[in-house]
C-alpha cells in the first residue's frame, strides 16, 4: 500500500478506496473498467493483495460478487464505470436484493463539477437502484470515501443482508486526503430490540410448540444466513418436528436427515405440501412466505397457528398473517427458545411421533413413480443427469465438497427435486427474482470463495446462452468449473406453463442453439456430448477430476416436465400430477 510506514499516509481517494477494501478482508473483486473508475484500477497495481478479475459484462460481475457471498458467507465485491457500465449491474443487484444477500458495488461517476450535466456517460445510478439496494451513497470527495465505504459494509453485512451501492465521482478518486482506516469505523448498532426469556412472545410460542400435536418447521433461507442449521436440527430432534424447506433453504438440513422431508411449494413434493396443509402449527424459520411457497392466501394451511422467526419486521403479517412473531437473528432466538422448550416439554421419540407417521404414510406410490425409479428406457431425462451427478459425486466422497450453482428453469426445479445436498451453502441459486443467466458467473464467484471445492454450473440451453461470455473468464483466472447445460431445445419452463396453462400455444420457446461443445471448444475449454444415461456418470467423473474446466452438452427429453406443479390460482394440496397418459409412467407389469 502506497505510504505504508506511516500510519495515516495521504492517499488519493482511489487508494484510499482500494486500501479500505483490503482492510475489510477483501481480496477479491469482479469488474470491468471505463474512463470514471480508470483511477482506481490505475491504483490496483499498489496492492498485490487485491485480485481482480475481469469480467466480460457487468451484469456477470454483481453475480459473481452474490456467487462469492453465498458460497463463503462473506461480503462480494463487484466494480463498474459510470453509465451503461452502472446500469447493466442492476439485475445483479436486484437479484441479491431478493435473496439477502450481502454485496458492495463500487461505481464510477463523471466528475462532481459536471454531475447533472448529461456529461458522457452520466447517470443517475443512486436514483435507478434505490429500490433494488439496502442503501446506496454518492460520494464527491476523497475524504468520505473510507468512512462511505465502511458503513457499506456493515450495511451489507447485518440485520437482513443485501447489496449496497457507493458511486464515487471521478475528481474524489483523483483527489487526496489522509487515510485511516480505524477512525472511519462506523458506529454499531443493532437493527432490532434484543428478544429475552421473559418476552411474552417467547412465552406464546413455547406455549403453542407445547400444545401442538401436527407441527411442521419452515426452513428458509434466514436458517443459513444466520448459521443456524444446528439450532433448527437441535430444536427438531428433540421435539420430533418434521422440516419442510424453501428452495434457498434446502441446503440448511441434511436431505437424508430422517427429518428433513424436501421442498415445499409450487413443484415441492406432495407429501411436504400435504404435510404443510395439514398442520397444527407452522414454525417459518427465516423465510418470507414467497407465493412460489403459499399457493393461493386464502387457502394456505387453515387450520395451523403460525410462529415466524423473522429479522426483518416488515416481512412479518407481509403476506401470511401470524400468531407469534419473534423479530430477530434466528440462531439468536433459538438459543432463547430451545432451552425454554427443554425445560417445560420434554423431548420426543420418533416411535412416539403419530405425526411423522401420517406424512410418511402420505408419499403413497410416489417414489414408485419417480423418474429415478423407472427403467431405463434408453432417452434421458434431466431427472436422470442431476440424479447421477449426485451419485457421482456420493460415491467420490465429495458430496459436502460440492457446491451447485442453478440457472433458472426446470433444470433448477430438478436440482432441487434430485440433488441430496448435505451441506450449508451447496446450492446457490437466483429464488426471488428468478435470473436466467445467472448460474455461470454465480459459479466463478463460488469458486473463487472455495476454490478446493468441486463447483457445477447446471444451467438449461436458453440461461446458458445469456453469459456465456464468462467462458473466457473462466479460461483467464484458470479455474476448473464443471458446467452441465441441460439441453432439451426449449424455453423449458416457458414451454411447460404454455403446455399446461396455454393450450400448447408454444410461442417463442424452441429456441436454437449453438453446438455448445464447439462453442466451449472456442474458449479453450474441453467438453463432451451426452445422450445416454449410461454416460452420464462417466462423463461426470472425468469432468469432476479432471483439474480443468469441462462442458458436458446433455441432450435430454424436449417435452419433459416438472411435477407436482401448482398452477396460479390453486391452493397449496392441489397439485398437477404427471400425466397418466405420459408414457414415463407406462411401468412393466411386474412392477
Amino acid at each position: 500500500m502506497a505510504d505504508s510506514s506511516n500510519a495515516n499516509p495521504t492517499l488519493t481517494g482511489a487508494e484510499i478506496l482500494l486500501a479500505t477494501l483490503a482492510g475489510e478482508g477483501i481480496t477479491t473483486i469482479f469488474g470491468y473498467p471505463g474512463g470514471a473508475i480508470l483511477p482506481v484500477y490505475d491504483a490496483l497495481r499498489k496492492f498485490p493483495t487485491l485480485h481482480h478479475v475481469l469480467v466480460r459484462h457487468e451484469q456477470s460481475a454483481a453475480h459473481m460478487a452474490d456467487g462469492y457471498a453465498r458460497a463463503s458467507g462473506r461480503v462480494g465485491v463487484c466494480m463498474a464505470t459510470s453509465g451503461p457500465g452502472a446500469t447493466n449491474l442492476v439485475t445483479g443487484l436486484a437479484t441479491a436484493m431478493i435473496d439477502s444477500i450481502p454485496i458492495v458495488a463500487i461505481t464510477g461517476q463523471v466528475s462532481s463539477k459536471v454531475l447533472g450535466t448529461d456529461a458522457f456517460q452520466e447517470i443517475d445510478i443512486t436514483g435507478i437502484t434505490l429500490p433494488v439496494t439496502k442503501h446506496n451513497f454518492l460520494v464527491t470527495r476523497a475524504e468520505e470515501i473510507a468512512a462511505v465505504l465502511r458503513e457499506a459494509f456493515q450495511i451489507a453485512r447485518s440485520g437482513r443482508p443485501g447489496p449496497v451501492l457507493v458511486d464515487v465521482t471521478k475528481d474524489a478518486q483523483q483527489a487526496t486526503a489522509i487515510f485511516d482506516f480505524d477512525a472511519a469505523k462506523p458506529h454499531p448498532y443493532r437493527p432490532h430490540p434484543m428478544l429475552r426469556a421473559e418476552s411474552s412472545s417467547i412465552r406464546e410460542a413455547v406455549a403453542l410448540i407445547q400444545q401442538a400435536r401436527r407441527p411442521v418447521i419452515l426452513a428458509g433461507h434466514g436458517v443459513v444466513e444466520s448459521g443456524a442449521e444446528k439450532e433448527v436440527l437441535a430444536l427438531a430432534e428433540a421435539h420430533q418436528i418434521p422440516i419442510a424447506s424453501t428452495l434457498l433453504g434446502l441446503d440448511a438440513v441434511p436431505a437424508e436427515h430422517p427429518l428433513s422431508l424436501g421442498m415445499m411449494g409450487m413443484h415441492g413434493e406432495s407429501w411436504v405440501n400435504n404435510a404443510i396443509q395439514q398442520a397444527d402449527l407452522l414454525l417459518a424459520f427465516g423465510m418470507r412466505f414467497d407465493d412460489r411457497v403459499t399457493g393461493n392466501l386464502t387457502k394456505y394451511s387453515p387450520n395451523s397457528k403460525k410462529i415466524h422467526v423473522e429479522i426483518d419486521p416488515s416481512e412479518v403479517n407481509k403476506n401470511v398473517s401470524v400468531d407469534v412473531a419473534l423479530i430477530g437473528d434466528l440462531k439468536e432466538v433459538l438459543s432463547l427458545l430451545t432451552p425454554l422448550l427443554a425445560d417445560q416439554h420434554p423431548p420426543r421419540s420418533a416411535a412416539d411421533s403419530e405425526w411423522l407417521r401420517q406424512i410418511h404414510a402420505g408419499k403413497g406410490n410416489a417414489s414408485v413413480r419417480d423418474i429415478i425409479n423407472l427403467p431405463d428406457n434408453g432417452h434421458l431425462y434431466a431427472a436422470h443427469v442431476i440424479s447421477d451427478i449426485w451419485h457421482e459425486a456420493a460415491a467420490a466422497g465429495r458430496l459436502e465438497q460440492t457446491i451447485i450453482v442453478t440457472d433458472v428453469g426446470q433444470h433448477q426445479m430438478w436440482e432441487a427435486q434430485y440433488f441430496k445436498h448435505q451441506a450449508p451453502r451447496s446450492l446457490i441459486t437466483s429464488g426471488g427474482l428468478g435470473t436466467m443467466g445467472f448460474a455461470l458467473p454465480a459459479a466463478i464467484g463460488a469458486k473463487s470463495a472455495c476454490p478446493d471445492k468441486d463447483v457445477w454450473v447446471i444451467a438449461g440451453d436458453g440461461g446458458f446462452q445469456m453469459t456465456a461470455a464468462e467462458l473466457s473468464t473462466i479460461v483467464q483466472e484458470k479455474m476448473p468449473i464443471n458446467i452441465a447445460v441441460i439441453n432439451n431445445g426449449f424455453l423449458g419452463m416457458v414451454r411447460q406453463w404454455q403446455e399446461t396453462i396455454y393450450d400448447k400455444n408454444y410461442a417463442a420457446s424452441p429456441i436454437l442453439s449453438p453446438n455448445f461443445v464447439l462453442l466451449a471448444a472456442a474458449h479453450g475449454i474441453a467438453g463432451a456430448t451426452v445422450n445416454r444415461r449410461a454416460d452420464v456418470i462417466p462423463n461426470a467423473s472425468i469432468a469432476r477430476t479432471s483439474g480443468k474446466p469441462f462442458l458436458i452438452d446433455f441432450q435430454v427429453e424436449k417435452e419433459d416436465g416438472v411435477y407436482p406443479m401448482i398452477t396460479p390460482g390453486s391452493g397449496l394440496h392441489e397439485m398437477l400430477r404427471r400425466p397418466q397418459h405420459d408414457p414415463l409412467l407406462e411401468l412393466p407389469e411386474d412392477q
